[in-house]
């Protein structure tokens, strides 16, 4: 069947990656002097799971189409106004003060805390149900207290939120 269309990224990495995009284009990433041969005989070898990534992505886009900008500045505004509320009373809860909040467009995730306690959510979590929204800022304020992915962490979170992990699951979906 040949050689699935591609582009090409190299770098100094040392193995070869297939990544699908957003909009199911091909992308290849290869250390610096891997000969094209040896890139086009990986991507070829790869053909049927690029197929597969491809159709299920052509599938999420059909069914979930990108934001308008309208859609966009909607989310934001309704952001703006929902979760500084629910900072507050999660904060109050669990005794902890964040220095800081920030709305955010960021698509890979969802919320983050920095070193210095300041907390960001992403617009895009106004697309979930309110119990997996609350999820996510009793998980970042619970950041403050420890700033990683531990037991101890984990327990902080369960202790505020016991359904926590069926919670977390709505942000798969």
């Amino acid at each position: 069947m040949g050689v699935p269309a591609y582009t090409l990224i190299r770098s100094d990495r040392r193995t070869i990656a297939l990544q699908i995009t957003k909009d199911a284009q091909v992308v290849v990433r290869a250390p610096q002097y891997t000969p094209q041969a040896v890139i086009d005989h990986f991507v070829s070898s790869h053909e049927r799971w690029i197929r597969q990534h491809q159709e299920r992505q052509v599938r999420h886009l059909a069914t979930h189409p990108p934001h308008t900008d309208e859609e966009i500045a909607a989310l934001r505004q309704r952001a703006t106004r929902e979760i500084p509320p629910l900072v507050a009373h999660w904060a109050r809860r669990m005794g902890l003060q964040p220095t800081g909040l920030h709305i955010t467009a960021a698509r890979t995730r969802f919320g983050s805390c920095s070193g210095k306690n300041s907390l960001s959510f992403s617009l895009y979590l106004m697309d979930y149900p309110q119990e997996a929204i609350e999820a996510v800022v009793v998980h970042e304020l619970a950041h403050i207290r420890h700033k990683n992915h531990s037991p101890a962490f984990y327990a902080e979170v369960e202790r505020y939120l016991p359904d926590y992990r069926r919670r977390a699951q709505l942000l798969k979906k």
